[in-house]
């Protein structure tokens, strides 16, 4: 068989072993020796020795079979938990694969939280904390905990706390990024405002070139506008909303203009920060406190000159004689 054709076989092979079984293709290659032999298995580890097993409990991972992996990997583990064996990182990464297969997610937290703890440096520890990860979004998305066999233990908490600890064990990575952009949105979802606004503000400053910039600083100005209660209330969300929108309008000016969300966002911030300097120089006059109303109805008119707050600011003061004659923005 000329060379160039037994090598494509040869690759072809490994693909489809690949996508059959990421974990099986990395224990097992196969060659083809000759047209007698045919496909035949290389760098095989030696039988009884920890790489064999690791080898057999992904094998049997691949084939279904987590049961038996997670027998054969506990055997091994309650044998040389105390040692330095260097497969151990993976071992329990395995373990940990085997009880999620069971369905048994809660218990597989222990096996990866041993290798993310004990295991730092290995090549076991970002995968065992990308594994967080999902459990994190099957509670979030969900999953309850099992409470005597039965799903019956809300788990969110715990998916929020094992989104914050991706974040804090990978910082900057993208899969940091993903955990953190995941649960802005998810408390966005549950409207719980505040704590949303901080979580976008902070992935806004950690991630400023992400894919999911733009729908975070939206949902951050989103956030605040909707915690503003009144202008009776502190003002301070809707100074930052018009920072985060203009912010916006500079970065995003064709899907600024394409919607028409920042002109009416505008308008109502406008009309909300006017309507507080309103009620402002209200609390003066009721204080009997006149020079201090008398400036906030001028700051009002210049700050605010098209909105309906300034069209009262200004019969306020032509009522008390504070206009002067040549006009409003003097």
């Amino acid at each position: 068989m000329p060379r160039c054709t037994r090598t494509t076989r040869t690759l072809t092979l490994a693909a489809a072993i690949t996508l059959a079984s990421p974990a099986l293709a990395q224990s097992q290659e196969f060659i083809l020796s000759d047209e007698n032999q045919g496909w035949v298995e290389t760098n095989a580890p030696q039988p009884g020795t920890a790489d064999a097993l690791i080898a057999d409990a992904r094998v049997l991972l691949a084939n279904g079979e987590p049961k038996k992996a997670k027998r054969l990997l506990t055997d091994w583990l309650d044998a040389n938990e105390r040692t330095n064996d260097p497969a151990l990182p993976e071992a329990y990464l395995l373990r940990g694969d085997a009880w999620f297969a069971m369905d048994r997610e809660f218990k597989s937290l222990f096996d990866y939280e041993t290798v993310i703890r004990d295991y730092p440096d290995s090549a076991a520890f970002p995968a065992a904390v990308e594994r967080e990860f999902e459990i994190a979004k099957l509670y979030l998305n969900g999953l309850r905990k099992r409470l005597l066999g039965i799903r019956f233990e809300p788990a969110r908490g715990l998916g929020e706390e094992l989104l914050i600890r991706v974040q804090e064990r990978l910082p900057g990575s993208r899969l940091a990024e993903e955990a953190a952009i995941f649960l802005a949105d998810h408390y966005y979802k549950r409207r719980e405002l505040e704590l949303a606004g901080d979580m976008y503000a902070i992935f806004l400053v950690n991630y400023p070139r992400s894919e999911h910039r733009e729908r975070a600083l939206l949902r951050q100005i989103d956030c605040n506008v909707a915690q503003f209660k009144g202008p009776e209330y502190d003002g301070s969300r809707l100074i930052e909303a018009r920072l985060l929108l203009e912010d916006y309008e500079a970065n995003y000016p064709t899907s600024a203009a394409r919607s028409g969300f920042s002109e009416g966002l505008e308008t109502w911030i406008d009309e909300s920060g006017a309507q507080q300097m309103l009620e402002s120089a209200s609390w003066y006059l009721g204080q009997s406190d006149e020079p201090a109303a008398r400036l906030t109805l001028r700051r009002l008119i210049r700050r605010h000159p098209e909105s309906a707050a300034a069209r009262e600011a200004v019969r306020v003061m032509r009522d008390r004689g504070w206009m002067p004659a040549e006009g409003a923005g003097s």
